[in-house]
């Protein structure tokens, strides 16, 4: 027995042994998948994205990644100590656009960047003063501001990224509330209704709920409940109805009646919808005032200060150039609209919007194709060409390798314009003065014009096929709402879904949805595909030729529905038609409420700035005109004080001498160049204000706006300063004769 006893001993011994071996042995390799293993866990504990997120955020939204490296590059090369306020601001913007920087690395990289180009603008100064060409004072205080308008960009980009993150986001909101509610009606599982929305509805909400998914999956939450009401505080000072909406969702589940928890779903859909129309409601009463200062403080002061630059110009002594001018209207003043505009925009409210991506249009390659951008160029260089014309014959040798004189209005036929230089270039004593004649002031119009035709010719080649396709495909899902309806009422007749189809068809003739119905019937009667198939085949089905996201996630909820019953696909059905009707009604009242902001700035943009700058152009040009030829008077007198009123041809001309006066040819482009800019900045402001993010509709209006604001503004200072002109040659002769 104690043999026996010994025996089992060492057995054990040995056992244990060649399990302290193998675990010795094995130790590495299983440390090394527990750290794995303990990577992930915390990884996804911090929040960090999945694989999945990460490359949407790297195709979707490349100024997000983008802006991200810049920030982990440069922001880390100086420790900036932020106060607690600011950190906890710029950390809540971060949070929103979902970005992985710190608050010190946005504020490195915004100091990075003025300290970068103010110092290489020093450099460069020194080095001009060093070779003997001057100190560059004007150049310095561009760079100035170039250093404080990059601070403010890069500082400013969190916030600018949240607002464009939440407005994709928000604009994805209702259809989620409404699937949500929807699938819960038949199957009350959170967690699968979460599943099912993040499936059928755009990014970026779909990621971000699959986020919350992912959260459970990992060990993060316990429950789908926990992960989405983390998620939800996101939204809970911006977006309160929809925090309001899922709390109504999540409570539907504890409620052991079923009428009620019906009720209880169809309120929570209820309470985003009026959330929506009341915030859009007191947005559109907040904005008009903005607007209005922005339009009077961004453009009617701006052009009407222009008409006094020539005389300005004359009384300071020469002090104003037209590089002034061209920093302060084309730089300045364009950053100040910019920044004004962007305050409006950020005040903007979520939940309304456009709803569809870009990204998904069949024809996205034509938005991003560059051959549009070729083709607008070889149009609009011959133009621009034209335009440099007055400069190339002043200050280029040029014209004497091709052998032309210096020509005159009377050489080309023009001579009720005076006799003077064609181009209106003049030497006094030995200072190449101009252009200041009327040829190139006209010429110059060519400058802007053609810099406008290039991007409303490239954008609306990118856009016109794609915004075609959108408008009809908004056509067909306001139809669409009757046929659901239809489908509906034949579904809770007990007729099957397979033959409902046809009878649809049959009652929808003449309207754009009678052919989809059709084809998924015929695909069912013909092909023998099921009702599924019928639908979403990828070579044959119904959505190959009717690409729409609402109609896609309303024939997939009749599919998950027809599994519960006909009645519950009818009822599913009906929602979803009473639901677009609602959002038809919604977003027709918020159209109307804005009308009267977005004509108004649009009649501004479009119509009041080019005209009132057209004809500032030629007051300026009549300005001008009446001071050179005054001189030249002068100097046909042989400076003896020709009488007008109570002062001399020579006292005026001392008072307001034409070599320091700015000649109107740079004013023209400088204002041209305006217009361009603000027709920008404006447009994708009430895009945005309208629509939300919305990139191809802003790109497709800008191509509207660029066109008709050039054409009027080209035609306004053609008139106004061959008319002007006219006039102060017709006065001058009487003077001179």
């Amino acid at each position: 027995m104690i043999n026996f006893i010994n025996y089992v001993s060492f057995l054990l011994e040995m056992t244990k042994r060649d399990i302290n071996e193998i675990l010795r042995k094995h130790s590495k390799r299983l440390g090394k998948e527990i750290k794995s293993f303990d990577s992930i866990q915390s990884s996804s504990n911090s929040g960090s994205s999945s694989k999945e997120y990460s490359q949407f955020k790297r195709d979707m939204m490349p100024a997000f990644s983008n802006y991200e490296k810049w920030a982990r590059g440069l922001g880390n090369f100086i420790k900036i100590k932020i106060s607690p306020k600011d950190e906890v601001k710029i950390n809540k913007h971060l949070q929103i656009a979902h970005l992985e920087v710190s608050a010190s690395e946005v504020v490195g990289l915004a100091i990075m960047s003025f300290l970068a180009v103010f110092f290489i603008g020093i450099l460069i100064s020194l080095a001009s003063l060093f070779f003997g060409f001057g100190f560059p004072i004007l150049f310095l205080v561009l760079i100035f501001i170039t250093s404080f308008f990059l601070f403010y960009y890069f500082y400013s980009m969190p916030g600018r990224l949240s607002v464009k993150w939440k407005l994709k986001t928000s604009s994805q909101m209702v259809p989620a509330i409404l699937y949500t509610v929807i699938y819960m009606k038949h199957t009350s599982n959170l967690e699968r209704a979460i599943s099912f929305v993040s499936k059928h509805i755009e990014a970026p909400l779909s990621l971000d709920l699959r986020k919350v998914l992912w959260d459970v999956e990992t060990g993060k939450y316990s429950s789908v409940k926990d992960s989405l009401d983390n998620y939800l505080d996101f939204w809970r000072e911006s977006n309160i109805e929809f925090v309001e909406s899922f709390h109504l969702i999540e409570s539907s589940l504890y409620e052991p009646s079923e009428s009620r928890r019906v009720q209880i779903l169809e309120r929570a859909l209820q309470v985003i919808l009026d959330g929506v129309y009341e915030k859009m409601l007191k947005y559109t009463h907040s904005i008009k005032s903005p607007l209005t200062n922005l339009y009077m403080l961004g453009i009617v002061l701006p052009t009407l200060g222009l008409a006094l630059l020539p005389l300005a110009s004359t009384l300071l002594g020469g002090l104003i150039k037209w590089s002034h001018v061209f920093v302060l209207f084309n730089l300045i003043i364009p950053f100040f609209v910019f920044y004004l505009t962007l305050q409006i925009m950020l005040k903007r409210p979520g939940g309304h919007g456009e709803t569809s991506l870009l990204e998904k249009n069949p024809l996205y390659y034509k938005y991003k194709s560059r051959k549009p951008y070729f083709k607008a160029f070889l149009i609009c260089f011959p133009f621009f060409l034209l335009g440099l014309l007055p400069l190339i014959f002043g200050y280029t040798p040029v014209p004497d390798w091709l052998g032309i004189p210096n020509l005159s209005f009377s050489d080309v036929g023009l001579s009720f314009l005076g006799n003077g230089n064609l181009f209106g270039f003049a030497n006094i004593d030995g200072q190449l003065i101009g252009p200041l004649g009327v040829v190139s002031l006209i010429l110059s119009l060519f400058i802007p014009f053609s810099i406008s035709m290039f991007f409303a010719l490239s954008f609306s080649l990118r856009t016109k096929e794609l915004i075609k396709a959108r408008n009809q495909t908004k056509q067909l899902e306001k139809e669409f709402n009757s046929s659901l309806f239809t489908l509906g009422n034949r579904l809770g007749d007990g007729t099957p879904a397979e033959i409902a189809f046809a009878k649809v068809a049959e009652s929808s003739k003449g309207q754009k949805t009678e052919n989809f119905f059709k084809i998924v019937h015929t695909n069912i009667q013909s092909m023998g595909m099921s009702l599924e198939d019928a639908i979403f085949n990828s070579r044959r089905g119904a959505l190959v030729y009717y690409p729409s996201n609402l109609i896609a996630t309303s024939m997939r909820i009749l599919i998950e529905s027809v599994k519960k019953g006909l009645k519950v696909a009818s009822h599913s059905l009906m929602s979803i038609s009473e639901y677009i009707r609602n959002m038809q009604k919604i977003n027709q009242r918020l159209n109307d409420l804005l009308a009267d902001v977005v004509s108004d700035m649009k009649s501004n943009m479009c119509f009041l700035a080019p005209l009132l700058a057209g004809i500032v152009v030629g007051l300026s040009g009549m300005i001008t005109g009446i001071l050179s030829n005054l001189k030249s008077l002068m100097d046909i007198e042989g400076g003896a004080g020709t009488v007008i009123g109570f002062t001399t041809v020579g006292g005026i001309n001392n008072i307001f001498d034409v070599v320091n006066m700015i000649p109107p040819y740079f004013m023209q482009i400088a204002i041209g160049i305006y217009i361009i800019q603000i027709i920008f900045i404006l447009t994708g402001t009430l895009v945005t204000i309208d629509s939300g993010e919305d990139k191809l509709k802003q790109t497709y209006d800008i191509s509207k706006n660029l066109i008709k604001g050039s054409i009027l503004y080209l035609i306004t200072a053609l008139i106004s300063v061959v008319a002007l002109s006219t006039l102060a040659n017709v006065a001058l002769g009487g003077l001179g004769g």
